[in-house]
């Protein structure tokens, strides 16, 4: 990677469902022409199985992947910083581009009820790839 990646910070409260998925899925189509980061506010113990099991059918692997809080360096370090549903838990950084992501929270939901979720995540990465100039 060069100087010139930009460096996206996904932001959820538990770092277990949205921004874990938002991680792994801009991390494929990107293949490191962008650094992604991951964290929550409030880090769950362990990943919403719904979540991963989604990923895995589409051949992500989240072998590797664990909730973890979020540190000021990862926020200093992000060019754009996407926030999903931690509002006032997710601190604010001046000099960012912030974006914020509606979305429901996975947690405690079935996997046909969380598949949706997943798919508008999927595009929104798409199109925020191609907001940083980025194909997929």
């Amino acid at each position: 990677m060069n100087d010139n990646t930009p460096t996206v910070l996904f932001l959820c409260v538990h770092n277990a469902g949205r921004s874990l998925a938002a991680r792994v899925l801009m991390d494929h189509y990107a293949a490191g022409r962008v650094r992604v980061e991951s964290a929550g506010s409030e880090p769950g113990r362990e990943l919403n199985p719904a979540v991963v099991s989604i990923l895995y059918e589409r051949g992500l692997d989240t072998a590797k992947e664990f909730p973890k809080p979020l540190t000021d360096a990862m926020a200093r370090e992000a060019d754009v910083v996407v926030t999903m549903g931690c509002g006032d838990t997710c601190p604010y950084f001046p000099g960012k581009k912030y974006v914020d992501w509606e979305l429901d929270d996975p947690a405690g939901k079935p996997v046909e009820e969380v598949r949706p979720i997943i798919d508008e995540i999927d595009r929104r990465v798409r199109a925020l790839l191609l907001e940083l100039s980025v194909s997929t």
